[in-house]
């Protein structure tokens, strides 16, 4: 995958980079390579935790589910698709 990075001068020295398609994902280092280093790392570490809490959703949804099923068995009445798609999102 290829993010676009934007690199900065760090008004202290060194320097410092954003990901602008990976919200609140910056890094910074006292060398263009370290600071690159850094910025691959913090990208990683803010794909693994999107893909957690995609997956966090899912299984909350697939809950949600499960539990509208049970309840259509208990009252044996048809739940309109709209319903479930409401309850969903």
């Amino acid at each position: 995958m290829k993010l676009k990075v934007l690199v900065h001068p760090a008004e202290e020295g060194g320097y410092w980079a954003e990901v602008p398609a990976l919200p609140g994902c910056v890094s910074e280092g006292d060398t263009f390579e370290e600071m690159l280093a850094n910025i691959r790392e913090a990208a990683e570490g803010w794909l693994e935790v999107d893909e957690f809490d995609t997956e966090i959703e899912l299984l909350r949804r697939n809950h949600i589910l499960l539990a509208m099923l049970d309840e259509f068995k208990e009252e044996k009445e048809t739940v309109p698709l709209e319903q479930v798609e409401k309850d969903l999102r």
